[in-house]
C-alpha cells in the first residue's frame, strides 16, 4: 500500500451521523456474510461456471470470487496504479502531471479521468448520466487541508495499464463472462477505481443500465455485468453496496426508496466485503452505489464489463461512457479486439496458465499479439464502448 502516492490528512467521519453509519456499516457488513454468494470460481465438467454459482448469483445479484488474483498479480497492478498516479493531471482540468510533465491522457481524445470534491457527491440528484441517480447522498465536511478535488476514476484503463490489461485476459473470469452472457459475449468498458482514504467521494444509488428497461424482451441479465478486482480488498465504509435481487424488478424508483428510508442508509443493502485478490462480479441492473469514505482505508478497484452480444448488436446509445452511436457488428468487433490483446498479454506473463479461446476471433490469435506497442494501439480505444 506504500508504492501509492496517496495524499495524508486527518481523521475525519461523517459527524452527528457517525454513529448511525457504524450501525449501518455493521449491521450491513452481517447481512454481507450471511447471502451465501462468495468463494471461488468452480467449474463443472463443462467448463461451465458451476449451478450452485449461478443461482447464486442470480439470487443476489452479486458474487465474491475469492482468491482469484495471486500476490504477485497484485504487484504489478500496485505499481501501474501507481505509475498512474503519478501520471495523473496535478489537479482537475490540469495538462500536466505534478512533475510537469505532459499529464496522462492529456493527448488523447476521450475524457479519462474523473474527479470528486472531497468526500462530495458529484452526480446524486442531477440530470447526468442520464439521470440515473436520482437522491444525493450525504456529504460529510471535508478536513482542514484537503484538496480542492481528487481523482477518482480512470476510463479506458487498458490504454494506460499493462497489468490491467492483464486481469482483462484472465482465463477464468473470461469463462465465467462466457458461461453468463454466452460464448459470444462482447465488452462493455473498463476503469480504475480509486476511493482515496478519508477523502474519496460518494456514489449515489443508482442502476447502470437504460436501453432495455422497456423491452418486451428484458431480464435480469440484460444489461450484462460488471467485474471488480479488489487490489486491497474492500470493506463497508470505502466499499460498493448492493441491494440484493434488486436486478430483477426492473426500473427501481430510487428517490422513493431513499425517501422511504429517510437517508441514504438504504436498509437492505449491503456491502462487498473482499480481501485482497478477490473479484466480485455485480449485475449492471442491481441497485448499488458507495458512501464517502471516511476511513483510512484505500479501496483500488479493477471494473470491467461484459454484455450479451445480442443486448448490443443493432442498439443505438451512449452518451454516457461513450457518443451516440450504432452498435453495429463492426464496431464490436473492433472494440473486442480488446479482449484478444489481453489474453495474449496475460499468455507471455503467466505462459503457465491455460489461454482463453474467445470464440468470435477463434483461429485468428496470431493477429493480436501484444507488445509494449499494443498500448499505443489502444490509445482512445474506449470511445468505442458499448454502453446499454
Amino acid at each position: 500500500m506504500g508504492k501509492l502516492p496517496l495524499l495524508e490528512v486527518p481523521i475525519v467521519d461523517y459527524g452527528d451521523d457517525e454513529p448511525a453509519m457504524v450501525r449501518h456499516r455493521d449491521e450491513g457488513e452481517q447481512r454481507a456474510l450471511a447471502l451465501d454468494n462468495r468463494g471461488p470460481i468452480r467449474f463443472d465438467e463443462h467448463g461451465r461456471l458451476e449451478q450452485r454459482i449461478l443461482d447464486a448469483y442470480e439470487r443476489s445479484g452479486f458474487y465474491v470470487f475469492e482468491g482469484v488474483l495471486a500476490q504477485d498479480e497484485l504487484d504489478d497492478i500496485e505499481l501501474d496504479v501507481a505509475n498512474i498516479l503519478e501520471r495523473a493531471p496535478i489537479t482537475k482540468g490540469a495538462l500536466v502531471d505534478r512533475h510537469g510533465r505532459p499529464a496522462l491522457g492529456a493527448d488523447g481524445r476521450s475524457n479519462n479521468i474523473g474527479w470528486t470534491k472531497p468526500l462530495a457527491d458529484p452526480l446524486g440528484g442531477t440530470k447526468a448520466a442520464n439521470g440515473r441517480h436520482p437522491s444525493k447522498m450525504t456529504e460529510p465536511v471535508a478536513p482542514e487541508g484537503a484538496p480542492e478535488h481528487v481523482m477518482q476514476i480512470v476510463l479506458g484503463s487498458l490504454q494506460f495499464s499493462p497489468a490491467c490489461l492483464r486481469v482483462y485476459g484472465h482465463p477464468q473470469l473470461l469463462a465465467v463472462a462466457a458461461t453468463i452472457n454466452g460464448d459470444d459475449f462482447v465488452p462493455f468498458n473498463e476503469a480504475v477505481w480509486i476511493k482515496h482514504p478519508r477523502l474519496g467521494g460518494s456514489v449515489a444509488w443508482h442502476q447502470d443500465g437504460w436501453t432495455h428497461w422497456d423491452s418486451p424482451e428484458l431480464d435480469s441479465g440484460s444489461h450484462g455485468f460488471n467485474f471488480m478486482a479488489q487490489l486491497y480488498g474492500c470493506n463497508a465504509a470505502n466499499g460498493l453496496w448492493v441491494i440484493p435481487g434488486s436486478h430483477r424488478t426492473g426500473k427501481v424508483d430510487i428517490k422513493a426508496m431513499v425517501d422511504a428510508a429517510g437517508s441514504d442508509r438504504l436498509p437492505n443493502a449491503v456491502p462487498l466485503i473482499c480481501a485482497p485478490g478477490d473479484v466480485a462480479i455485480t449485475n449492471r441492473q442491481a441497485v448499488h452505489g458507495s458512501y464517502a469514505n471516511t476511513s483510512p482505508d484505500p479501496r483500488v478497484t479493477i471494473n470491467f464489463g461484459f454484455h450479451r452480444r445480442r443486448s448490443v448488436l443493432g442498439v443505438t446509445s451512449g452518451g454516457v461512457h461513450n457518443p451516440v452511436a450504432v452498435y453495429d457488428a463492426e464496431r464490436i468487433h473492433e472494440r473486442a479486439k480488446a479482449i484478444m490483446y489481453g489474453i495474449d498479454a496475460r499468455a507471455q506473463r503467466y505462459p503457465d496458465e491455460t489461454r482463453y479461446v474467445y470464440q468470435p476471433f477463434a483461429g485468428h490469435e496470431d493477429e493480436y499479439r501484444w507488445t509494449p506497442e499494443t498500448m499505443d494501439v489502444l490509445k482512445d480505444y474506449n470511445l468505442l464502448d458499448l454502453g446499454i
